[in-house]
C-alpha cells in the first residue's frame, strides 16, 4: 500500500508539471526533460510512469473531462431548471479554468494539439451536445430566447476557451474582468428579451435532440 501510495503522489506531481508546462508552452515546444526538470526526477524515472509525451496529455484530457462530468453532476439534479443548470455549467466551468492549472493545460491542448485530435473531438462533442440539451430544454419551457441551439452551444464554448487567452491583473491589466463574470455578461445577454429578435433556426429552435 506505501508502494502504490507513493506511486500515485508521483503520478499527481508529474501531471502536475505536466500541465504548467504544457500550459504556457503548448503541446510542441513542451519536452518531457523540462517536465522532468520540474519534478527533479530523471527522464528514465519519468518514462516509468508515462512513457511519451502524448500519454502525459491523454491523462491530462481524461483527468479533465472527468472534472466536466463531475461539474454536470453536481448541478444537473432531477428537479433543476434547465436554465439554471446551463448557467451553474458554463460559469463553473469559467471559475475552474481560473483556479485549475491542468484544465488550462487541456484546453491548450485542444487549440494546438492535431495529435490529440481524435480523443478531443469526442469530449468536446459531448461538451457541445450538453450544452444543446440544455438550451433546448430552456427554450420549451419558456426561459430562454428561440436562438439556434447549436449557435448558442457553441458561443458559449468559444467564450468558455477563449477565457485562456484573457489578460488578467497579474499580467499588469488592472482592474480587468474575470472569466465568471464575462460568462455571466454573456448569459444575461442571451437571455435578455431585448435580443430575442437575433439570429433564429428558420425551421424552430426547440426541436428534440
Amino acid at each position: 500500500m506505501a508502494k502504490q501510495e507513493r506511486a500515485r503522489r508521483t503520478r499527481e506531481k508529474v501531471l502536475t508539471a505536466a500541465a504548467e508546462v504544457f500550459a504556457v508552452q503548448g503541446y510542441r515546444s513542451a519536452t518531457l526533460s523540462t517536465v522532468a526538470e520540474r519534478t527533479g526526477m530523471t527522464k528514465g524515472a519519468l518514462y516509468g510512469h508515462f512513457p511519451s509525451k502524448k500519454s502525459l496529455a491523454w491523462a491530462l484530457i481524461d483527468e479533465s473531462w472527468q472534472g466536466w462530468a463531475s461539474l454536470r453532476i453536481e448541478y444537473d439534479a432531477p428537479d433543476a431548471k434547465a436554465e439554471d443548470v446551463l448557467e451553474a455549467l458554463v460559469l463553473g466551468f469559467a471559475r475552474r479554468l481560473q483556479s485549475d492549472m491542468r484544465l488550462r493545460a487541456t484546453v491548450r491542448l485542444s487549440s494546438d494539439c492535431p495529435v490529440l485530435a481524435s480523443r478531443l473531438s469526442g469530449a468536446l462533442g459531448e461538451m457541445r451536445d450538453i450544452l444543446m440539451k440544455l438550451i433546448q430544454q430552456a427554450q420549451r419551457k419558456g426561459g430562454f430566447p428561440a436562438y439556434s441551439p447549436a449557435l448558442v452551444a457553441q458561443l458559449l464554448m468559444i467564450v468558455m476557451y477563449g477565457l485562456l487567452h484573457v489578460p488578467d491583473e497579474s499580467a499588469g491589466y488592472e482592474g480587468a474582468p474575470d472569466g465568471e463574470s464575462l460568462c455571466r455578461l454573456l448569459l444575461t445577454a442571451l437571455s435578455a428579451e431585448a435580443g430575442a429578435g437575433l439570429v433564429r433556426e428558420e425551421s424552430g429552435a426547440v426541436s428534440d435532440l
